[in-house]
């Protein structure tokens, strides 16, 4: 295991945790673009719960890889998710956000491939 490996997994961790913690807070710059983007008031617990459990997910992978790489494909199929209904509701402006939250549990699942 790679110290590029652990501290990209924690970062990527730490930032879908985050992102799940503005779900349940409901913080406005997360709520508005939900509503913008006609998601059901009902799923938005839920998507903060499979933010949650890919975010724990990654931190059990440095122990246990397979569940590591799990949560990652889970996170990547939920954030390309994101792209989709961003783009359904064709605010172009916003398809970096969810890519942003993407990308380092992307690299942390390549780094963990490499190993």
């Amino acid at each position: 295991m790679s110290v590029a490996y652990v501290v990209v997994t924690v970062f990527a961790a730490l930032n879908v945790g985050f992102s799940a913690c503005s779900v349940f807070a409901k913080a406005s710059y997360v709520v508005g673009p939900l509503v913008q983007y006609g998601v059901p008031r009902p799923w938005w617990v839920w998507l903060g719960v499979a933010k949650a459990a890919g975010a724990v997910g990654l931190l059990v992978g440095l122990a246990v890889p397979a569940v590591g790489y799990a949560a990652a494909v889970g996170l990547v199929l939920y954030f390309l998710g994101a792209v989709l209904t961003v783009l359904r509701a064709r605010a172009y402006g916003n398809v970096p956000f969810p890519l942003i939250y993407m990308a380092p549990v992307v690299a942390s699942l390549v780094l963990a491939l490499a190993a």
